[in-house]
């Protein structure tokens, strides 16, 4: 795709779907990787000189896989895939890749999530909290049965009704015994439509006694995209940091 002085972007087919690679020009020697999963509407990440930079800063290689309007879901979506889930194409394609092409596995891979991505990770690292302990959440739209009655298409495909998608929401995926080590996330108090769901994560990890960091203060006048450019390096530096202290941890 095109080459900067912070490393490379390319594209890569896996299993029949495009999959977008960034190389940092000096990567980490111990290969971590961010997996990254995308909004409802993706923004190119080739087209963000900054999110580069920052990756680069850390030597972050990251995979981001494109997956339609599927809400990263444990559900077929035929605007994806007639006979895989988007989380079943993680699992089973992108991490065996990740794994043969870095020799990245767990704990060496941190996820990191924007709005409809953003609940994808959570959901992920709290269903696979063993091979996925390390997640970063921006605006993550949680509550996605919101957006079922709102007449989200994909959704109202895979799932019959509203209750039915909460049932699967990241929050009520939580196990008080079996939780991600190292979880943060933000959302802008100004954003109306999904705030609401990162404050009851928040509330609902606090009453379990699960470590995280949450940031519901700082904010961006409801401007989503103002928002991730400047939450996004907090989100790299956590990742960061916890991929060094996963590699440190004595189990």
């Amino acid at each position: 795709m095109n080459a900067t002085p912070d490393g490379t972007w390319s594209r890569i087919e896996l299993s029949g779907h495009s999959c977008d690679l960034f190389e940092p020009a000096r990567p980490s020697e111990h290969g971590f990787v961010v997996l990254y999963l995308h909004d409802v509407n993706p923004v190119p990440l080739a087209d963000d000189p900054e999110l580069a930079a920052e990756l680069a800063r850390h030597g972050l290689r990251l995979i981001a896989p494109q997956a339609g309007p599927t809400w990263w879901t444990d559900r077929i979506c035929r605007l994806f895939d007639a006979h895989q889930s988007a989380e079943r194409y993680v699992i089973h394609s992108v991490l065996p890749y990740l794994a043969e092409r870095w020799q990245a596995g767990a704990p060496r891979i941190a996820l990191l999530g924007r709005g409809m991505g953003g609940q994808g990770a959570l959901r992920l690292a709290f269903k696979h909290a063993a091979t996925l302990p390390i997640v970063a959440a921006i605006s993550p739209a949680i509550d996605y049965q919101l957006a079922w009655r709102e007449g989200d298409a994909a959704l109202q495909e895979m799932y019959a009704d509203p209750e039915s998608a909460r049932q699967e929401t990241a929050t009520l995926h939580i196990h008080p015994l079996n939780w991600p080590r190292n979880i943060w996330f933000c959302s802008d108090p100004e954003d109306d439509f999904w705030f609401d769901s990162s404050d009851r994560l928040r509330m609902k990890l606090s009453a379990l006694g699960i470590p995280h960091e949450a940031d519901l203060a700082t904010q961006a006048a409801g401007d989503a995209a103002a928002y991730f450019r400047r939450m996004a390096p907090r989100a790299i530096a956590f990742l960061a940091d916890r991929l060094e202290r996963e590699r440190r941890r004595v189990v």
